[in-house]
């Protein structure tokens, strides 16, 4: 229609379906975030990415829909240090559902709030190295930062740039405490195994405490779907480290540009990383129930 304009970025798809195959008992969704009224939830006047239908009651419809029982609330970078929207959404969806901080936190909010986040479920601190999203950590901050994950027992998720994590991995690959990297080391499809950021990201692997997220295979890919150009770099990771890898659908996929996927289609390309039922129950409930303290 003339004058008709886009959206800017699409919503999340309304309509889950059930997998082609159900996955194993106690699957966890290792990321999605959740959003609210924005009376009730402030959203950061700078921040980049709004959707407020995106609620908890919308992403545990979702996880019925595809028989994920477990689930780990990450904090949105849409509302900076202020914890409310994930308090509330663990509240709603109980023990089998935990909780990663946005790490803008740990410099703004006192020992009293921290203590308040780990109470409700929250086990980790995600460091955002896109600085488009306005929440980043100076170096300095992000050291203090990490030495304060230690002492709570937290592990650290690292949210890479979009050209992947060589320019920031310095700052985290001698840590001793958990290390998690989203959407495969924002891996470049082109390049695929060879892709300086496999490498790194494989070489971390080695060391025993760095885990890897699979996810964001659909927004990585350079092909389109069926997304088959990230298969070998999933792949090259859970061969490298079958016990640290884990899956994640990213519902509602934030600053989508194109109309994201049914859900079910993102957990069925995690079946086509690992065909093997074994590996399966590694990556979907052995290896995050270890990470987020799941019982087994």
């Amino acid at each position: 229609m003339a004058g008709a304009t886009m959206p800017e970025y699409y919503p999340f798809n309304p309509d889950p379906r059930a997998p082609r195959e159900a996955p194993p008992a106690n699957t966890c969704d290792s990321q999605f975030h959740v959003f609210g009224d924005p009376d009730r939830y402030p959203p950061r006047p700078e921040a980049p990415f709004k959707m407020p239908s995106a609620t908890i009651d919308a992403a545990l419809k979702m996880h019925r829909a595809l028989g994920i029982e477990r689930g780990v609330i990450v904090q949105a970078t849409t509302y900076g240090a202020d914890h409310g929207v994930v308090l509330d959404a663990l509240e709603q969806a109980g023990p089998n559902y935990r909780g990663c901080a946005n790490a803008i936190a740990l410099k703004e909010r006192d020992d009293g709030y921290i203590e308040e986040l780990h109470a409700a479920g929250v086990r980790g601190a995600r460091f955002t190295f896109r600085k488009e999203l306005g929440v980043g950590l100076s170096p300095e901050e992000f050291r203090r930062a990490a030495d304060r994950l230690r002492e709570l027992g937290w592990y650290v998720k690292i949210q890479p740039e979009k050209n992947g994590i060589l320019d920031s991995v310095e700052l985290y690959e001698n840590l001793d405490i958990p290390v998690l990297i989203d959407h495969l080391g924002r891996a470049d499809a082109n390049l695929g195994v060879d892709d300086p950021n496999v490498r790194k990201t494989i070489e971390l692997l080695k060391k025993g405490n760095f885990w890897v997220m699979l996810s964001l295979g659909e927004k990585i890919s350079t092909q389109g779907h069926p997304w088959d150009d990230v298969l070998p770099i999933a792949r090259a990771y859970i061969d490298a480290a079958p016990d640290r890898v884990v899956w994640a659908s990213d519902w509602p996929h934030p600053l989508s540009k194109s109309p994201p996927p049914n859900d079910a289609e993102l957990l069925e390309l995690l079946y086509r990383y690992a065909p093997n039922a074994s590996e399966r129950q590694k990556i979907l409930v052995d290896n995050p129930a270890q990470l987020f303290g799941f019982n087994r």
